[in-house]
């Protein structure tokens, strides 16, 4: 039998209108950072003006500080958000935490990221076979989750 190779890394992709702006967003949801600009360049911005103006803000990037989570990559598409998102990310404020104590802990995260363009969607409380989460639109509309 062959032997497969395993995954060690994973990218996640997000299809978006205005990828600089939503990377952003995402830097301050997680405490990513965005990667140094291009050689030759001081600053995303001044990379930007470079380009040709059909290919400015057409793809950005931002990363784990310590290297251990994935990498995010936005990418302008032309169409908007229609649908559900068949894939969300899932905000692990609340790991280890139960009851009221987890549910403070998810609506203080929430309130801290309504003035950054989040909207929250619903807060779905405990019940006998889950424990509370807060289901959560970033400044594009996509869907995630603070659990």
């Amino acid at each position: 039998m062959a032997s497969t190779a395993s995954i060690r890394q994973v990218q996640i992709t997000f299809d978006c209108a205005s990828p600089q702006r939503v990377a952003r967003f995402w830097c301050e949801v997680l405490g990513y950072v965005v990667p140094p600009p291009p050689q030759g360049f001081d600053t995303w911005d001044a990379y930007e003006q470079s380009r040709p103006p059909e290919k400015r803000d057409s793809g950005f990037v931002c990363q784990d500080p310590n290297g251990v989570g994935p990498r995010m990559y936005f990418q302008r598409v032309p169409e908007g958000k229609v649908v559900k998102n068949r894939v969300h990310l899932c905000v692990r404020v609340g790991t280890g935490l139960v009851g009221a104590e987890r549910l403070a802990a998810l609506e203080a995260e929430r309130d801290r990221l309504i003035p950054l363009g989040a909207e929250c969607e619903r807060v779905l409380l405990a019940d006998e076979q889950n424990e509370s989460c807060i289901v959560m639109r970033d400044i594009e509309g996509n869907e995630f989750c603070l659990d």
